[in-house]
This record gives structure tokens, sequence and C-alpha cells, in this order.
């Protein structure tokens, strides 16, 4: 059943990680093969929650760009270089591929074997030296075996098609020879007498008794045809490994982890009918045409907690989107289909999902309801941001009776977990719950970090300024700020970069702002300061 994957935002917090695991378990119950998986490393909160009720943290998900090992090519086509150039020439045929990888026994890429390859040694209508196993040859000539002592078979091809005598007088058999006869048993006795290395005899021509034991004791091979000799002349080539006449110069190969877009690119570049597929390991797995880039197989994606391409994945324009739940405000994100888009005014994404659940009656383990409980309290830091509603709290005392716990001290206890900024440098605070929104035809940064003890970020304010100022120059934002939130005083105290002071102080009608001023009661990002700021920003 092919997969869905399940993720929050860039930066996943408490909520956005365990909606990603909470509506993939109710999408299983449903029948879909839902995975969660998580976009960047998970804080120390979400930690606690994970190991608080023994969940296992969500693989990590690079990005959904489309990759070459998504396209429909041929896959599982090529050949060995002990392969014989008739049997290159079958596989080909039956693929309608004019070319087809060859490898060693390890897998990997030698060369490839072309028709234009077999056209030119088949034209060339001359019998050269020969490298081949005993079994190529058997199968070329839909021969017998006679006898057999190699299995590979090298020399120098010879035809018996003039005078028996003329022949024996003019050409010196020796063990490097391969001797194409019929019934002519002068050549064949000269042959097994000079230890040929083969002799064919062509139109299931005999070989006298006193002669096969020349050529057991001589260690002669023998095989017979019912083909003339005119027949096995013209294909005998064909009996040759593939590795011979392949072309090893100039392969451009494709690594099946690239992207389709940078494939296109180069094949429009290079404008190759083919290029074989290998792994970061070098082995082969098949052969791709650029019409092969139409046969897409998009990755299908469902995105909870966040609805703006800028803080999902890398890559989401080239998936398809299933679905997403969130309960922020309406971003920026398209999709090319009509789509489930279930978006509620609720303090936690938690919330949604716990109603799905409620809709679908799917019942809820206790290891999910602590999941879902966690998400809830983190969102609304224990139901005492303003963007908490009726339903959150209605929810909140449900799962905390269905688990048997109490939500406040468990909530505090995720809280402190995961407040600690000891070892973090400023950059991966700044970051720890960092999102970006358009401002007009700008674009600003918000930063939230939630802690019991603001000092140890205060005492080292200047750090994080010159850090606010050289990310907001570096990446073009109006400004960018950095709201450090008390879970004990239930409030925040703000540092910006330069630009921010005057939007910030029109923003919560401050006389005067400094950095690290302390704004009472301001603890939601979505509510109080995100609107508060772009609102400001229109008036200007």
């Amino acid at each position: 059943m092919e997969k869905v994957y399940v993720f929050g935002h860039r930066r996943p917090d408490t909520d956005s990680v365990t909606a990603a695991i909470t509506l993939s378990y109710l999408k299983k119950q449903l029948g879909i093969n839902a995975v969660p998986v998580i976009l960047s490393e998970i804080n120390n909160e979400t930690k606690f929650v994970l190991n608080y009720f023994k969940v296992e943290t969500p693989k990590y998900l690079n990005d959904v760009k489309l990759k070459v090992k998504d396209l429909n090519y041929s896959k599982k086509y090529f050949i060995s270089d002990k392969t014989s150039v008739y049997q290159g020439f079958l596989a080909m045929k039956k693929a309608a591929i004019h070319k087809i990888p060859v490898v060693n026994n390890e897998q990997h890429l030698v060369g490839i074997l072309s028709m234009g390859d077999i056209a030119k040694d088949q034209l060339s209508n001359e019998l050269h030296h020969l490298i081949a196993s005993y079994d190529n040859i058997l199968e070329v000539l839909n021969g017998i075996e006679i006898t057999r002592f190699d299995q590979e078979i090298e020399g120098e091809a010879l035809v018996a098609s003039y005078k028996s005598t003329t022949f024996m007088e003019t050409i010196k058999i020796n063990r490097s020879s391969i001797i194409i006869v019929g019934d002519r048993h002068s050549v064949i006795e000269y042959a097994v007498n000079n230890n040929a290395r083969l002799i064919i005899l062509t139109g299931s021509s005999d070989i006298k008794p006193e002669h096969l034991e020349i050529a057991k004791k001589n260690k002669v091979n023998i095989i017979k045809t019912a083909y003339d000799t005119f027949k096995v002349t013209r294909i005998f080539n064909l009996c040759k490994y593939a590795s011979e006449i392949m072309s090893a110069k100039n392969v451009l190969c494709i690594k099946d982890v690239d992207d389709v877009k940078e494939f296109i690119s180069i094949a429009n570049q290079t404008k190759y009918s083919y290029y074989p597929v290998i792994t970061k390991n070098e082995k082969c797995l098949g052969i791709l045409r650029l019409s092969d880039a139409n046969e897409v197989k998009r990755h299908k994606v469902i995105l909870v907690d966040h609805n703006s391409s800028d803080q999902s994945v890398i890559g989401l324009e080239e998936a398809e989107i299933m679905e997403i739940i969130d309960h922020h405000n309406i971003g920026t994100i398209g999709t090319a289909m009509p789509i489930n888009f279930r978006n509620m005014p609720v303090g936690s994404t938690n919330t949604i999902i716990y109603q799905l659940y409620k809709e679908n009656l799917i019942p809820i383990p206790k290891q999910i309801a602590g999941l879902i409980l966690s998400g809830i309290l983190s969102d609304t830091l224990i139901l005492k941001s303003p963007t908490t509603t009726d339903l959150d709290k209605n929810v909140v005392t449900e799962l905390s009776n269905l688990i048997g716990i109490n939500y406040q001290n468990y909530g505090i206890e995720m809280l402190k977990a995961g407040s600690s900024i000891k070892g973090k440098t400023p950059y991966e605070v700044l970051y720890t719950d960092f999102k970006v929104y358009p401002l007009g035809d700008r674009k600003m940064g918000i930063g939230q970090i939630t802690t019991a003890n603001a000092n140890e970020i205060l005492d080292e304010k200047e750090k994080y300024v010159d850090l606010l100022n050289h990310v907001s120059l570096e990446n073009n934002y109006y400004f960018i700020a950095l709201f450090i939130t008390d879970i004990i005083e239930n409030g925040s105290y703000v540092l910006y970069s330069d630009e921010g002071a005057s939007l910030l102080r029109s923003a919560y009608g401050l006389q005067t702002i400094t950095e690290g001023t302390y704004l009472p009661n301001i603890v939601s990002r979505k509510k109080q300061v995100v609107p508060n700021i772009m609102e400001q920003y229109e008036v200007k």
C-alpha cells in the first residue's frame, strides 16, 4: 500500500509532532498507510512527551522532491558482462529499447551495449578473436554438447570453407584455434590432432569414433549444430561476451536519488537517448529516458499544524497534498485538486484531531490520548493562552480522565522539561520555534521560546540582538524578533532587530521600547504577536 507522509512544520513543536503521530494512527485505522515524519530535530519538550508515553520519535524526512527513483523507468534492466551479445539483443528487443547497461559481478556499470554496436560488429563480416563461454556458444548455435573441457572458450575462429588439402596445407591449428567445419573428416582429424580449442560441427555432422577418442585425449571441446556453415559463420559473433563490443567511454549516469528537475536539465543539455541509473554505491538499477519523466509517482502528503509553503517540507510543490489539518491563519499553499482542509479557531491542532476520532468513531488508546493531551497543553500553555477555547478545555478534561492524569501537574513538568536552554547557542534558541510571515512585499521572522528562567537569555541579550540583526540582513527580513515567554510570569520579553522597534512599540501601545522589554500577558504568537504587528504595518 502506498505511503502517505504526515508531518508538521519545519521547526517542529510538541503540537506539530504529536499531531503527525495521532493523525497517522487515525488514518491507519481508516485503511490508509499513513507514516508520521519530522522535518528537523525535535525539541526537549517533545522528547519529554514521547519518552513519557513511550512513543518512538518519527523518522526524519529531508524533502519530497521528485527523485529519479520515483520515475517509472526501466528498472532491473541490465545484463552481465559475461552475457552473450545474442542475449543482450533479445533483452533490448523485448524491452523495445536499443541500449542496455552492462554490469559486472557486483552489479557495477562497466558499459553500454547498443543495437548499433551489434550491427557494426555483424556487418564487419569478419570472424576474429573470440572470448565466450561454452554455454553462450551452445545457446546461440542451438547446439549439442559433444565434449566439454573448458567453461570459457578463447581463440581465433577459422572456417574450413575451401578444399580440405588446401586448408590443412595453409592453416596452422593450435590451442588457440576454433574450427567451424562440416563433414570433412580429414579436417576434423587435423584439428583434433593439433589440439584445437573448439570444433563446431555444422549441418549435424558426425565425428568418427576414432577422432572423438583423440579429441577427448587432447581435451578438444566439440559442439554439434544443425545450422549450416554459412549460418554459423553469420551468427557466430553473437556468442561473444557483451563486454567485448560494448561502449565503455562517455557513459553518463544518473543517480536514483537525483532530483528529476536536475535530470531533465542534464538531458536537455546532453541530448542523449538513454541514461543508466545507479545507486550512490554505484550499483546499476536500470535505464532512464527523458520521456520517463512524464510518468512520475508523486509523494502523497498530509500537512498538520501549518498550511504555508515557507514552513513546510522542501519540494512540497512536487508532492500531492491529500489533506491539511491546522488551526492557524490561511497560508500560501495551493493545490491542483480539491482536498480535505480542516481549519478551526482552536488552541491546538490536536483538538481538531480529537474531533476527527469522535466523528469517525475510532477509539483512542491511552498512549495516543496522552499525545493529544500533550499537544493541546503545549500550544495553549496549559490552557492559559488567549488562543484557548472551550473546546480545548473540554478535550483536556476528557483526556485527563481517560488517562488518569492531573493535566496541570503534568503540563508544568512538560513545559519545564522543554524550557531549559542549557548547552544551546543563541542561533539554536532563536530557531527552536521560528516562523516566517509575509509583511507586504517583505517578510518578518518571529521566534518564540518558552522558559521558566528568562534571565538565561536576557543576561546575554547583546549576543542575541547581534544575531537578530545579522539574520535579518542576511535573509532580507523587514525585521526579526524573539519572544521569550515566561511560563511562570505568564508574559513575554522581546528582543528584536533594529528595524523592529517602531512596529513593536506601536503594536503594544508603548511610549518607549528597549531590548528585553517585558510584555505582560503576551504569550500567544498567533493571537497577540503576529496580528498586532501586521495591523500596525498596514497602518503605516
